[in-house]
This record gives C-alpha cells, structure tokens and sequence, in this order.
C-alpha cells in the first residue's frame, strides 16, 4: 500500500468514526501508525530506519524487546538489529527466539500471533518459548512490492490481554509501512556503496594515470635534454678551442688589452662547460628516474578485462558502448594488474569518444609465448595521418596523449602495442610476454 492511499484510508476512517471503543482504539492505533510512518520516512539511512521502525513496534504493541531480521545476498535471513523496551540495544546473542516462528512467517509471509504461548495448544509451543518462559509473541514478514525482505518480531514474558483483532492488524499495517521504508533504505545504501566504490575507482584511475604521464613526461624530458645538452656542449667546446686559437696567433703582444679579454672569455667558456656538463648529468639521472617501477604478480588477464568491463559498463560515459568478448583460455603471466587495466581504460575510453554508442570487441588469446589482447571497434577510425603498425610516433603532442600512455605501459612490461589493419573502426593488439 502507497503511502498516500495509506493516508488516505485513516482519514475516511476518522471521518467515520463510531462511538465504540472499539472503534476509537483502532483509529487512535492507525493514526499512532501514520506518525510513525511519517518519521522513519524523513530518513534513508538503514540504520536509522530500523531503529525507528523497532523503536515504535515495541512502543506499540507494549513488547519487551525486538528484533528485526533481514534476508541477505544468499537469501537468507540476517540478524539487523535488537532492542528492549528501554531502547537498549540487544546482542545477536540475545536473539534466543523461536527459530521455527520466525521461519515460517518468513517461508508462509503470513504474521503469527501467540497470546499464552505457555499454554497454548493451538500452537505447540517450541523449546526457545519454553525456556524463554515467553507468553505473547507477535511476528510479521516485511513484504513490499510482493517482494518478501525479512521478518520483525516482538515478545513479552509478561501476559498481556491484547484485543487480537484491533494490535495485529495495527501490527501489520506497521510491519507492511516499515518493509517500504527499510527498502528504500537497501536501495540508498547500496547506490551510496555503489558511489563509493566508483570513487574509490576513478580515485585509482587517475592515480594511475598521473604516474604514468609523470613517468612518460619524465623520460621524454630527459631525451629532449640529453639531446639539446649534448648540443650545447659541443657548441661551447668549439667556441672555448676557437678563443684559445685566436688568443694565440696574439702572443706576440700579450700585454696588450686584448689579451685580457681573451683570458676573460676562456673563463667564461670554461664556466659554460662546467655548466651544461652538469645539467647533462642531470638529465641522465632523470631519464634513468622516469622509469616507474611495476609492482608484478602473477595473474589472469582475462580477469583484468572482465574487471574493468564490469567497472566502466554502468558509467554514463561507456554506459552506451555494446561490449562483445572472446576471452580463449590463457596462461598465467606477471603484470602490474593497476596499469594493465588502465591501459584497457585508455583504449576503450578512445572508442567511446570516437563514437558514443560503439561496438567494442575485446580478444584474448596465447601465441608463440606471449598473451594478446585484441580491442577493436567499429568507431570512424584513427586520423589518417597515423601509419597502421606503428607507435613509435606517438609523442605528448596533442591528439595522442592516451596511446602515449599505452605504448609508455607495455614499454615497461617488455611487450608490444600495435595497430592493425582494419576496414572499419580501430583495431590495436597488445602483448605481454609469458615470461
């Protein structure tokens, strides 16, 4: 039942309202019932909903204690939360009830009502009741959209003479408001776990990726640098050898100004070459330093795709992607798992931005030592100023920064990146070796 037509049913029913106590107590229950309803709504954190929820059973029904049960991801039933009336807090230890109550409201989802249970012989009277010395028991399934999701459950040592009709069917509407509310809770919960884990995903992602640019800046830095240095010292050698010529074909008249100025300019050069033969050491140790290290371990690529193919699937950006696999049985190889699937991330983010609702096939296979991994799609393709085949062109200009990152990964891992000839989209394999 909606809670508006919830409403709206204790509305007509104070309209109607008869001068019977029996009538007046139902509505004074049903109205209890809607302020509670209106208060564990105002929250969608499950912890705080149950505790509402327990609170105002026991309160209602004038229990001593309470318990509520919730079926888990095996389908079956989880012990949530435990109160007495004092709301104190009940260990799992505590939850000494009647298993076979609680079962069968959940298996039947029909509530059980136990006014005597000591004495009752309509319902045999269990071990746990016995020796729990329980007298009145009352236990309905939480049941939304016809979806049973667990049982709550309240008992009291002490007999008390319940009007049957007017505390169960009060019981019951809470219990069936309250399995609304708790599922909403399951439902915000999980979409914040969901959200968390996304962030804590995309927070590795970019991790990943600003080490692997770094690394990839780093070395492309010292290369430039080796190159422009070793340039500079040439050129200043020359210049410092073409001083000490000219200066001397001028001996003869070595006390003359120029002299000084020759003398001037060699120190200088000399400085100059001091200079730039440090920054080539510089260079070197940061070209050296650029090479990241990878944490290896044994593992199965096939693992990797299917993690990565089942992390980017509900994201807006790839939610439009059609995936298609062919994953053949591979060996074992040793790979830094965290830039392996940055890697596929890399590949399959350009089939997204080259075309939003793009087919991406991804191949597994083991060949001459090495594991392959083909990812295509059937996207407009790369720029035709980009050769088939080749990587090696890839540098930080504009336009190739992903594929940088992915040649500069399986560069470190001894592997090779190419791209294959293909009539449609783009198609690129990639190779570790087994070894």
């Amino acid at each position: 039942m909606k809670f508006s037509e919830f409403k709206k049913n204790i509305d007509d029913g104070i309209k109607n309202i008869l001068t019977e106590d029996e009538s007046s107590e139902r509505v004074k229950n049903l109205e209890a019932i809607l302020n509670i309803v209106n208060t564990i709504n105002r929250s969608l954190i499950l912890e705080d909903v149950l505790e509402l929820v327990l609170k105002n059973a026991i309160r209602l029904t004038n229990s001593e204690r309470g318990f509520i049960v919730l079926q888990n991801s095996l389908g079956t039933l989880e012990y949530k939360i435990g109160m007495d009336s004092k709301n104190h807090s009940l260990s799992e230890s505590s939850f000494l009830v009647s298993n076979t109550v609680v079962e069968d409201v959940f298996l039947n989802g029909q509530s059980i009502f136990i006014e005597g249970a000591q004495s009752d012989s309509a319902n045999d009277p269990t071990k746990s009741i016995l020796q729990l010395d329980l007298q009145t028991i009352l236990c309905s399934p939480l049941i939304t959209n016809e979806k049973k999701i667990g049982v709550i459950y309240v008992d009291s040592k002490h007999l008390q003479k319940v009007k049957v009709r007017e505390i169960t069917g009060t019981f019951e509407i809470l219990a069936g408001q309250a399995a609304s509310a708790i599922r909403n809770a399951q439902l915000y919960d999980g979409q914040i776990a969901a959200y968390n884990a996304l962030q804590e995903a995309n927070a590795q992602l970019i991790e990943a990726e600003r080490k692997t640019l770094k690394s990839g800046i780093d070395a492309e830095i010292g290369k430039s640098l080796q190159g422009l240095v070793h340039l500079a010292l040439l050129e200043t050698e020359s210049l410092l050898r073409m001083i000490e010529k000219t200066q001397y074909e001028f001996d003869d008249v070595s006390d003359a100004p120029e002299s000084l100025v020759f003398d001037r300019l060699k120190l200088k050069s000399k400085v100059a070459v001091d200079s730039i033969r440090s920054i080539q050491k510089y260079a070197q140790v940061l070209l050296e330093t650029s090479i990241m290290n990878l944490n290896k371990d044994s593992g199965d690529l096939n693992r990797t795709i299917q993690s990565v193919i089942k992390y980017l699937s509900p994201m807006k950006k790839y939610s439009s992607l059609i995936f298609k696999t062919e994953l053949n049985a591979l060996p074992l190889c040793n790979y830094d798992s965290e830039q392996i699937q940055h890697l596929i991330v890399l590949l399959i983010t350009n089939s997204a931005e080259a075309k939003k609702d793009a087919a991406v096939f991804l191949k597994s296979f083991a060949k001459d030592n090495k594991i392959c991994v083909i990812i295509s799609d059937d996207g407009p393709g790369l720029p035709e100023n980009i050769n088939s085949g080749s990587f090696d062109t890839f540098g930080l200009h504009k336009g190739s920064y992903g594929l940088f990152l992915c040649k500069s990964i399986i560069d470190r891992h001894n592997g090779e990146i190419v791209l294959l000839n293909s009539d449609t989209g783009t198609s690129i394999q990639f190779s570790l070796p087994v070894n």
